[in-house]
Parts: C-alpha cells; structure tokens; sequence
C-alpha cells in the first residue's frame, strides 16, 4: 500500500492467532512486519532493528504494552503506535497516549481499523461528544479494569482494594465488557 508514512511495522501481541492473522494482513498491505509474543521479545527486536511503527497488545505475560510505549518512545521519538486491548479502559487510553501512543483501540480490531489508527498523527477535533453518558454497567467495568490494573491483575488483591468478595469479581470479570449503548457483549 503506497503513502503510508511507514513501511515496517512490529507487532507484540500474546495471542499467537491473532498475531499472525494481522501480519499477513499488514503483509498484504505491503508492510515488512515482525512478530513478538511479549514486550522483551519486542524490545529486542526493536534494538537490533528499530520499527517505524508498532501495534501493542496492553496486557501480555511480563511488561505490559503501556511500559513497552514508553521504552519505544525512547528508542524512536516519531514511531507510530496503536495500543490495543481486550479491556477497555479510559484511564488505559489516556495513558497510552501520554506515553506516546498515536491511538488506542478495543479488540476485536479490523486490519484496515488499525491502518488508519496508526496513520493518524494528531486527535480529531471534529468527533462528536456522546449524547449519553456510559451506562453505570459500564463505568462499573471500567473501574474494576482500572483497579486490576493497579493490582498487576492479582484478582484476591483487587477484590479487596474493591472491598468485594473475589468469587463476585471473578463472575464480572467473566463477563464481556458493556457496549456504550448498556447492552453486553
């Protein structure tokens, strides 16, 4: 794909399918794409050749995708970076672009979604407001993401800092995240 203003791309995500899936995507898209299943495993190949771009998986064995950001950030100041995540949070998203990133997006993600994430460079002002406001379900959710997060994702730890037993945030945990609109999914 001609005027991307990147030709390689690494992409750390823990998901062996999903990772592959989106290499031959990129792949076909005419990308040079490298794969990493953790953030060490990308941080390596980051040293040895730096990427011009990067898709991150936020929650991955070791490190998490928001200190791979940063180290990155280090590494190549104007690298493009979408984060993204099974567990949507607005506390995840504000960090992930403070620390460098150009988007965040919510799994299950598109190629093309991703693509035109990662080309961004700047916010868009022209974005409506939400005429509602998020579901208490889902601010629930959303918190409790926030609190695991706190907690390393230690579920007794979390349960208690949320002064809940740990069987009933196991069971909300179970649950897909609430769309903006109250439904689950």
């Amino acid at each position: 794909m001609s005027g991307l203003p990147f030709s390689d791309l690494l992409i750390v995500d823990d998901d062996e399918a999903f990772r592959a899936v989106l290499a031959r995507a990129m792949g076909r898209r005419g990308l040079t794409v490298r794969q990493a299943a953790d953030a060490e495993q990308a941080w390596r190949l980051a040293q040895a050749q730096p990427p011009q771009a990067a898709v991150i998986d936020l929650r991955m064995p070791g490190e998490s995708g928001l200190v791979l950001i940063e180290r990155l950030k280090k590494l190549v100041p104007d690298m493009h970076i979408v984060l993204l995540t099974g567990y949507a949070s607005i506390a995840t998203a504000v960090e992930a672009i403070k620390l460098g990133a150009t988007h965040y997006l919510v799994k299950p993600a598109e190629a093309d979604e991703i693509l035109a994430a990662l080309q961004r460079d700047q916010g868009d002002a022209g974005i409506e407001p939400a005429e509602t406001p998020l579901p208490v379900k889902r601010l629930e959710w959303e918190h409790i993401q926030r609190v695991l997060a706190e907690h390393d994702g230690n579920i007794s730890s979390t349960a208690r800092a949320l002064k809940m037993h740990r069987r009933t945030l196991q069971r909300k945990l179970a649950k897909k995240p609430v769309r903006d609109g109250g439904e689950s999914r």
